[in-house]
C-alpha cells in the first residue's frame, strides 16, 4: 500500500466509521471493521504484515469468506459502509468490473490501488516474479484514465516481446509511487474493460515503455540483433520439432 494513502485513511477516517477491506487477506488493513475475501479468517496475513495500525478492528464475525466475483450481491445493504478499500487485488480477479460496481453500491467512498503499467511490464519483478513480465497470477493490465479504471487482458504474447519489457535495472529506478496507481473516490468508482479483438496492445505498450524509458541506439541495435538470432534459431529448429511430432504420432 502506498504510504501516503495509508496515512491519509488513518487521518481522515472517523473513529466510528464502518470500513470494508475487499481482498485484503494477504496483508489486511487493520483499521477495517469488515473484510470480504475468498480466503478464511484463520489464514490471514500471508505476506507477514498488515497495514492500517497495529490492532485489528475486524473479527472472525465480520469476516465474510466468499468469491467476490460470483455475480451475487455482497451481503451488505446499499451505502452500508463509510469507506471501502481494495488494494492490489483487482488485477488478480476474473471480474474487476463487478467488484468495482459492488464497492460503489455498498460504500459511499473508497480507495483502490493497482499496479502501474510499467510495473506490470517489468521483467522478473523483485518480489514474487520470474522470467516473465509482472506477476504470473495477474490477469489484467490496469490504467486510470480521467478517474475511470480501465482493464485490458494481459496477453501471454507480451512475455517474449523485448520491446514492451521494463528491465530489472529500470524497474529498480522507479519509486513506489511510480509502481502503483492509487485513487480515492466518492459516490462511485467507474470501471470498464478495454477490448482488443482484432488489434493488439503491443504497439501501445511499446510506445508507453519507450516514452518512460527512452532506449539508446546501442540498446535498440543489440536487442534487434538478439531478436533476429532467436527467430533464426527457432526457424532452424522447426523441421526437427515437426519430425519429432510425426514420430510420436502427433
Amino acid at each position: 500500500m502506498l504510504p501516503a494513502a495509508e496515512a491519509r485513511m488513518l487521518r481522515e477516517l472517523a473513529e466510528d466509521a464502518l470500513v470494508l477491506d475487499v481482498g485484503g487477506w494477504a496483508a489486511p488493513f487493520n483499521r477495517a471493521t469488515h473484510m470480504i475475501d475468498a480466503m478464511p479468517y484463520e489464514t490471514r496475513g500471508a505476506l507477514g504484515h498488515s497495514f492500517g495500525g497495529p490492532a485489528e478492528r475486524f473479527s472472525r464475525e465480520t469476516w465474510v469468506q466468499r468469491d467476490v466475483c460470483d455475480r451475487e450481491p455482497w451481503p451488505y445493504p446499499d451505502d452500508h459502509f463509510d469507506f471501502v478499500l481494495c488494494v492490489t487485488t483487482l488485477e488478480d480477479v476474473r471480474d474487476p468490473i463487478w467488484v468495482c460496481s459492488e464497492m460503489s453500491r455498498v460504500a459511499r467512498a473508497g480507495y483502490v490501488e493497482v499496479p502501474a503499467m510499467e510495473l506490470e511490464l517489468s521483467w522478473d519483478v523483485p518480489i514474487g516474479g520470474g522470467p516473465y513480465l509482472g506477476h504470473a497470477h495477474h490477469r489484467w493490465l490496469c490504467d486510470l484514465i480521467d478517474g475511470e479504471l480501465v482493464f485490458a487482458h494481459k496477453p501471454h504474447s507480451i512475455h517474449s516481446d523485448w520491446r514492451v519489457r521494463v528491465t530489472t535495472t529500470r524497474n529498480a529506478s522507479m519509486t513506489v509511487e511510480e509502481q502503483l496507481i492509487g485513487h480515492f473516490w466518492k459516490g462511485a468508482i467507474p470501471a470498464r474493460e478495454r477490448l482488443f479483438i482484432v488489434t493488439s496492445p503491443h504497439d501501445e505498450l511499446i510506445d508507453r515503455v519507450r516514452r518512460r524509458f527512452p532506449p539508446t541506439r546501442r540498446e535498440l541495435a543489440l536487442k534487434t540483433v538478439r531478436e533476429r538470432v532467436r527467430d533464426r534459431a527457432a526457424s532452424l529448429a522447426q523441421p526437427a520439432r515437426e519430425a519429432l511430432a510425426r514420430a510420436l504420432g502427433g
